[in-house]
């Protein structure tokens, strides 16, 4: 899969390549920057991305059918950001990595000590695209450096200032930290879903927040009253 990077302030009817420019490394820090993680496949870029109106998937859930052969997607569930005539962006949301926040903390503030809370605050793989770049999901109300509203309450965060905020206690009560997103090129999702790669879910905050990761695919599954261990090659839409 070919991927893309959106991310600014008020996302919520901006296009992507709005968005895109918000985020340029020229006007935002990125709040993560991990050597060791660093990798750059796909040769998409949101340079060329047209403005449109906002459509199709988004703020809705993938959950990948069990089929699903890229073992990047393979049994993931994905919040979408964005979807357009142009492409789409999103999170996987069900896959958390052999990091924490403290030991993302000992990086960008070595000279403070991580809270120990901090230990058990996962790190998710958000997606295989630039995987030093970091993505914040959590409720409205809280605003930093670069916030973007989306629906239903939510929020993407996407500075360093959110997790400081997070670990003095003063942050979201509740949120998702990823490395890394997911994307796909114009048509590219569209695509898949035709070939039944997908099936489509409306989003769900308790399953994001109040569910534990390992549980989140078959949550939401569930709540298409679906059953994914009987699944084969039904069609990918919901």
């Amino acid at each position: 899969m070919n991927l893309r990077a959106p991310r600014g302030v008020n996302l919520a009817a901006l296009s992507l390549t709005t968005i895109a420019s918000k985020l340029a490394p020229t006007d935002l820090r990125y709040f993560l920057c991990i050597p060791s993680l660093s990798v750059r496949p796909s040769n998409a870029t949101l340079a060329h991305m047209k403005n449109v109106s906002p459509s199709y998937l988004k703020h809705q859930f993938l959950i990948a059918m069990p089929h699903m052969a890229d073992p990047n997607f393979a049994h993931t569930l994905t919040y979408i950001v964005e979807h357009t005539a142009n492409g789409a962006m999103g999170l996987v949301v069900n896959r958390p990595q052999e990091l924490s926040l403290a030991d993302i903390l000992e990086q960008l503030r070595p000279d403070i000590e991580p809270p120990a809370l901090c230990q058990h605050v996962p790190i998710f793989i958000g997606g295989p695209v630039q995987t030093d770049r970091g993505f914040v999901l959590h409720p409205k109300g809280l605003s930093f450096q670069a916030t973007v509203d989306l629906e239903d309450d939510l929020a993407l965060s996407t500075t360093q200032d959110i997790l400081f905020a997070i670990a003095d206690g003063v942050g979201p009560e509740k949120s998702l930290i990823a490395l890394g997103y997911a994307g796909w090129e114009a048509g590219q999702l569209e695509a898949e879903l035709a070939q039944n790669a997908w099936l489509t879910c409306p989003f769900d905050a308790d399953i994001l927040f109040n569910t534990s990761s390992e549980l989140r695919l078959e949550a939401a599954a569930k709540h298409l009253g679906i059953n994914l261990s009987l699944l084969t090659s039904q069609a990918g839409h919901a």
